[in-house]
């Protein structure tokens, strides 16, 4: 009988294990048998109440009764949006959906699979904060602003060439990528409490360097083609350009998404291998809060390096900002739904809420969509990230090639500074298809068409 052996039964990693294996070892030194030992084992995991008086054995049925996952007593409700999902993630979604803490969920029409939670999964909980349904790019995010520049800046070369230095001066990519000595950027958020947490605290010289950067994956500069189709949203209807990015919390983020995904897996050895990356911190525990702060913290570093990055592009660009849209995701919220008050953790998923407003890519060669949200009560008030993969990195590294990428992209008329085989547009589902699947969750208001586009150099390894 080994480990695997005990999990397989039921067994939790943790003290039910330990005391576990502390009985089989004196029972063997005894002499007795280990099949009668397993039977017993099997029969005390099987009615562990029965056995609470057991000289022998009570010790660890209580304990195993106290540390063994429950599911609640049927799944807490969730809705799908989209057709042909990844049945992986599907699987996923009803997995979260059993978690004690959970009290209703909701699938986007980009779900793919991920750590936990889905990609495009949406989870409320009761008194509960799960790390890994936040995400590990903690508050990636989203930013649109459109400039007062004239058309020609996407017609001309000499035109062209500018937006080019903009986007190479300003901006850095890549694993580790900072800003040096002067170039280092400023902003309030670094003047923030970092000190609220031991993570936070050692994260902040990392951070400060990396303040106005983007990481790898799929995050993205990109100047583009915006029409706007409303007239309420402060300027005429018509054509603009304006300055695309996607990027969270770097490193700082992901040293808070391990360190407390480490510690709430910790708490909960009772769940099986299938949930433990759900594993949650409660809220009444000074872990609980403590994840909290520093998960807010993020979503502020994550908004600073937006700010920074389009800050210092259209003053680069001597251009003014006509309208400025942005919003998070891979973050956790307090909302009231349903008549409780719960955490709603929105894993690659849109805030969708009412008059919301929001922006959902496609990708370097499909449009991201400026929308409105019509606060759908069965989907938590979200909506989708972007389009959702198809193919996994690794899959698109041995089967795709940038001759036929490179033909798309200029069939639509799109410049790639720098990217990775594995973000090329074949890797994502039809944008077009996505949001037509979720027309009761959002309402489209502009589309942007990307021109000139950013990412992390060939061979980074993925941040998101």
């Amino acid at each position: 009988m080994n480990s695997q052996d005990l999990l397989k039964w039921g067994v939790p990693h943790g003290e039910p294990m330990k005391q576990a294996f502390e009985i089989i070892k004196r029972s063997i030194r005894a002499s007795e048998d280990p099949e009668t030992i397993r039977k017993q084992l099997l029969a005390v995991i099987a009615a562990p109440e029965a056995y609470f008086e057991d000289t022998t054995w009570g010790r660890f049925a209580q304990t195993l009764k106290a540390k063994r996952f429950i599911p609640r007593d049927s799944p807490a409700p969730y809705k799908q949006w989209g057709e042909d999902l990844d049945p992986a993630a599907i699987d996923q979604m009803r997995n979260a959906c059993d978690l004690p803490v959970a009290t209703a969920g909701a699938l986007m029409p980009d779900a793919h699979v991920g750590y936990g939670l889905p990609i495009g999964g949406v989870l409320a909980t009761e008194n509960a904060i799960i790390p890994y349904a936040v995400g590990v790019d903690i508050a990636c995010r989203m930013k649109l602003t459109v400039l007062d520049l004239p058309l020609k800046y996407l017609e001309k070369q000499t035109k062209i060439d500018r937006l080019k230095r903009a986007l190479e001066t300003e901006t850095r990519f890549g694993t580790g990528a900072h800003f040096k000595g002067d170039a280092k950027r400023n902003h309030a958020a670094m003047d923030l409490d970092w000190s609220m947490t031991k993570v936070t605290a050692q994260a902040k010289d990392k951070a400060w360097a990396q303040l106005g950067t983007s990481g790898s994956g799929n995050h993205f500069v990109e100047f583009g083609l915006f029409e706007i189709d409303h007239d309420e949203m402060g300027i005429p209807p018509g054509e603009y350009i304006a300055l695309l990015s996607h990027s969270g919390s770097r490193g700082a983020g992901a040293a808070v998404a391990g360190h407390y995904s480490k510690l709430a897996q910790a708490q909960h050895p009772e769940l099986p291998d299938k949930l433990k990356h759900l594993a949650w911190l409660d809220m009444d525990s000074a872990s609980g809060q403590e994840y909290w702060a520093a998960m807010n913290l993020m979503g502020e570093y994550a908004a600073a390096n937006h700010a920074c990055i389009h800050e210092h592009i259209a003053r680069n660009l001597g251009a003014e900002v006509l309208l400025d849209v942005e919003n998070h995701h891979n973050f956790a919220w307090k909302e009231n739904h349903f008549g409780k008050e719960v955490y709603v953790h929105r894993k690659g998923a849109t805030p969708a809420g009412a008059g919301i407003l929001g922006i959902i890519p496609g990708s370097m060669a499909s449009p991201a969509y400026l929308v409105r949200g019509k606060g759908s009560a069965e989907s938590l008030h979200s909506a989708s990230h972007g389009a959702g993969r198809v193919m996994s990195r690794r899959k698109a590294q041995a089967h795709l090639r940038w001759e036929d990428a490179n033909k798309l992209l200029k069939a639509k008329k799109v410049e790639l500074l720098s990217a990775g085989l594995d973000e090329v547009p074949m890797v994502y589902k039809n944008i077009e298809t996505v949001m037509d699947a979720q027309n009761d969750l959002v309402e489209k208001l502009g589309h942007f068409h990307p021109r000139l586009v950013k990412m992390a150099p060939p061979g980074e390894r993925p941040e998101d």
